[in-house]
């Protein structure tokens, strides 16, 4: 089988196991020269891709990664429908895109709908490009309809390297969001909280909730990666790179030396993923 980023290679190079990825973003072709550079000026760290699509499947390819979940992010409410249109397209066997929604939309819950109907699987949102507090009581119907419609809302959680840190994600937040809708599939990335990892670990550490891996071991002191990945539930842990920012084959490499039992590291690489997805 093959797509525009050539043939599907469905294992990764160090244990043989399946492995999507399940936190990456990219952009229009004719948008990416501009917002990677507007990304990196705003945080002051360099991509290590250019943002398109073709460059993310041929970093999959090298790594091995077989899916990708590539995420939007509407930093205003009138960008929804031109990412929804853009999401479509570029769906495929290799990519699995998530819409994003602006919580400041008057449609939002229409364009849940509207996502769900499209055959889109997810919506991914951010507090703070898109200026809001996690747990504030107006985000609740919009929860609820993703409950409703079981679409997976990948949230970024814990401090961004572009902004002042305020807690408007951080996991007490999150907890509350989760406890309020438990059946909501909410994926919190970047091990549950970037940078405010003690704080994960007494409020998300344990609990039934997803967390991603993306963009976080390079930043974590030694040992403290492999406690929460042996800690956390093993059917709530997911693969995620975030790439252009983190390097698909560089964050399996990291895995690779972290001590798990092969049902663990399988589920963390592709079968959560697979499940939470639809896939199976």
């Amino acid at each position: 089988m093959t797509d525009g980023g050539g043939p599907i290679r469905g294992s990764d190079p160090i244990r043989g196991f399946r492995v999507i990825d399940f936190h990456t973003h990219a952009f229009p072709d004719d948008l990416a020269d501009r917002a990677i550079a507007a990304l990196e000026a705003e945080a002051a760290v360099e991509a290590l891709l250019d943002g398109r699509v073709s460059s993310l499947l041929a970093t999959m390819n090298r790594a091995g990664i077989a899916r990708s979940v590539v995420a939007s992010i509407a930093t205003r409410p009138e960008q929804f429908a031109s990412i929804l249109d853009w999401s479509s397209r570029i769906a495929s066997d290799r990519l699995i895109p998530f819409a994003s929604i602006h919580p400041d939309d008057p449609d939002a819950l229409e364009h849940v709908d509207e996502v769900r109907d499209r055959g889109v699987r997810g919506i991914k949102i951010h507090p703070y490009y898109q200026g809001f507090v996690l747990d504030d009581r107006r985000m609740f119907p919009l929860y609820e309809r993703v409950q409703e419609l079981g679409l997976v809302l990948l949230i970024h959680a814990g401090f961004d390297i572009a902004f002042e840190r305020r807690r408007i994600a951080d996991p007490v937040r999150i907890r509350r969001v989760v406890e309020a809708f438990p059946g909501l599939g909410l994926v919190a990335a970047h091990f549950g909280a970037w940078q405010d990892w003690d704080e994960m670990e007494r409020h998300i550490l344990g609990r039934p909730i997803y967390i991603d891996i993306s963009y976080s071991m390079e930043f974590m002191e030694p040992g403290r990666a492999g406690l929460i990945l042996r800690e956390h539930p093993e059917d709530r842990l997911l693969f995620g790179t975030d790439s252009p920012w983190g390097d698909q084959a560089e964050t399996l490499a990291a895995l690779s030396r972290i001590e798990l039992d092969e049902g663990r590291r399988s589920a963390l690489l592709f079968e959560n993923a697979e499940r939470l997805l639809g896939l199976t």
